[in-house]
């Protein structure tokens, strides 16, 4: 999982994008966001991967304060999913996310 932003304020106060890429398919998904808060991840993840796609084993993201919130720690906790952190220096080996960012910055960059 990756957070792309901010951009400039858009309809419903959006400027952030959460971005979610599951490493075997490779789907994206993605949804706008007007402020980033580990309620927000934690509603995204139970929403768009969760009661789509079934409990995911484990889930890769960066240091950023919103996923290391003790109530989304808990929440991954509570479901079974594993957390595996990126390092701040090496931010690539969340690949398929910085890959996935790439994708959606180049579309949004044609239609703004």
């Amino acid at each position: 999982m990756d957070i792309l932003g901010p951009f400039p304020i858009a309809k419903g106060q959006c400027k952030f994008v959460l971005v979610a890429v599951d490493y075997f398919t490779k789907w994206i998904e993605a949804e706008p966001l007007a402020t980033i808060t580990a309620n927000n991840v934690q509603k995204f993840l139970w929403k768009s991967i969760v009661t789509r796609f079934r409990i995911p084993y484990a889930i890769v993201t960066d240091n950023g304060l919103q996923f290391v919130d003790h109530k989304f720690k808990k929440f991954l906790q509570d479901l079974g999913i594993k957390h595996r952190f990126t390092s701040v220096e090496h931010p690539q080996a969340n690949g398929q996310a910085e890959a996935a960012t790439k994708v959606i910055l180049s579309e949004l960059k044609k239609h703004l």
